[in-house]
């Protein structure tokens, strides 16, 4: 691999998974938890987003009068809905939590996934709250579709690993 380019490139290259089965197991295991550690993050990262697009969508229906509270009186409601992923949180730990990447090089965009998102939402206009949902929603399918794709690879992965043990299994069968 090289070193300079980033991981998740490296992991969705075709050549990721060239010849695996010839691959020593380590070796499989390796790609395999390198590709599930890029996929938390990935992970990581939509949950960021979303924790964003959430915030701007309260704001936008307190702008068109559909809601009365303030944002700080909504906070505690909007995270505890945002932590909601199915019926059971798969909240996997990632041992360092790698910095947002800067995906957008947008100023706006920059702008609502600053940790000082809260304080520069009155600052937006209705124009300018309507262009970072449908940034943060571009970036959101981009994440999308690199999650799907680390699943891919992931899946691979292990039915590598689940079919050698499974071939240790019969070999152990038949000679015992």
């Amino acid at each position: 691999m090289n070193d300079k380019r980033r991981r998740i490139d490296v992991v969705l290259e075709p050549e990721y998974l060239e010849g695996i089965a010839e691959l020593d197991l380590n070796e499989v295991r390796r790609r395999r938890d390198t590709a599930e550690d890029v996929e938390a993050q990935i992970s990581y990262y939509r949950r960021l987003l979303h924790g964003r697009m959430d915030l701007l969508d309260f704001e936008a229906r307190r702008r068109s009068g559909a809601e009365e509270r303030t944002i700080l009186e909504a906070l505690p409601e909007i995270l505890a809905n945002g932590l909601i992923l199915g019926s059971e949180p798969s909240l996997r730990h990632i041992e360092t939590m790698p910095p947002l990447p800067s995906v957008t090089g947008r100023r706006l965009i920059d702008k609502i996934m600053d940790d000082g998102v809260l304080a520069s939402l009155p600052e937006l206009s209705d124009e300018e709250l309507t262009e970072a949902m449908e940034r943060l929603r571009e970036v959101e399918n981009q994440l999308s579709g690199q999650r799907r794709q680390l699943h891919q690879v992931i899946d691979k992965l292990q039915d590598e690993i689940v079919s050698r043990y499974r071939s240790q299994q019969d070999e152990a069968s038949l000679s015992g």
